[in-house]
């Protein structure tokens, strides 16, 4: 089944390759690419991120809602039930960037989609919870010119690994470290995507199995790119495979249980 449904994403991402909008790669030939969601109710899952600003659409039997940034991959959950949700997941949650909450939040709700309160009643913070257990934190930046884009994966490890992982991300994805906020929490940033860092007071799950079962990232030249990781003792979960001119996929997963797909998209158009 993982098999199929890989192959299948892999058709669906070679035939809609304009509409799925990634950010142009970072010098390490790495953007943003997608989430892949275990879901009990497509339709109901759709409904919620059509609902949000997100353009539905279906390829290779598979069920994708695209925004700036990402492409969410909703496929059928067997067996059921999943593992459990994020919130306790090695990823526990992810985000969006609105150019106002309060105006999204009104259209969000006129859509039919439930919408929680910012932490503190913030008005610039607001977060969505699908059936499925997928947290999602909104925040705002009234400078952006689209009304929604992908913004965040955040990553809740030990207070030891925080670093260590930072790192990892930087020397395997080219990700730029950084710290964001008044705390300086440490982040590391690739196209289309913030990764944060939160301690946590123990190891979390690995996403495997979970709502959330693997983030992807595209890179330019998977071969190469595959070369890099056995360079730096990574092993494949999936060798690599290719599925028609110029795509083709693997997977990995992190120190810390994050799985991670890995994609070759044929004839990229990326975002300015």
């Amino acid at each position: 089944m993982r098999l199929l449904i890989s192959t299948l994403c892999l058709v669906s991402l070679a035939a809609t390759t304009a509409s799925a909008q990634p950010f142009k790669p970072n010098e390490a030939g790495v953007t943003m690419g997608h989430w892949h969601l275990n879901s009990a109710n497509i339709e109901a899952n759709k409904k919620i991120f059509v609902g949000m600003g997100g353009t539905a659409s279906e390829a290779g039997g598979l069920h994708r809602v695209t925004f700036p940034g990402v492409v969410i991959i909703l496929n059928v959950r067997e067996p059921a039930p999943s593992k459990g949700g994020t919130i306790g997941s090695v990823v526990n949650h992810v985000g969006f960037i609105v150019n106002n909450v309060q105006e999204q939040v009104a259209k969000w709700k006129a859509n039919g989609v439930a919408v929680l309160p910012g932490g503190n009643n913030r008005l610039d913070q607001a977060f969505v919870e699908t059936p499925d257990g997928l947290r999602i934190e909104i925040l705002e930046d009234k400078s952006q010119k689209v009304a929604i884009q992908h913004e965040h994966v955040h990553f809740f490890l030990p207070e030891a690994e925080v670093a260590k992982s930072q790192a990892w991300y930087g020397k395997i994805f080219g990700a730029k470290a950084g710290t964001r906020g008044p705390t300086n929490a440490p982040v590391a940033d690739v196209p289309g995507a913030q990764l944060r860092f939160n301690k946590a007071d123990k190891a979390q799950e690995p996403t495997k199995g979970r709502t959330l079962d693997h983030i992807g990232f595209d890179v330019v030249d998977l071969q190469a790119f595959i070369k890099k990781l056995e360079a730096n003792g990574i092993k494949l979960d999936r060798p690599y495979t290719q599925q028609g001119p110029g795509a083709a996929l693997a997977f990995i997963t992190d120190p810390w249980g994050t799985y991670i797909e890995l994609n070759q998209r044929p004839n990229p158009v990326y975002l300015p």
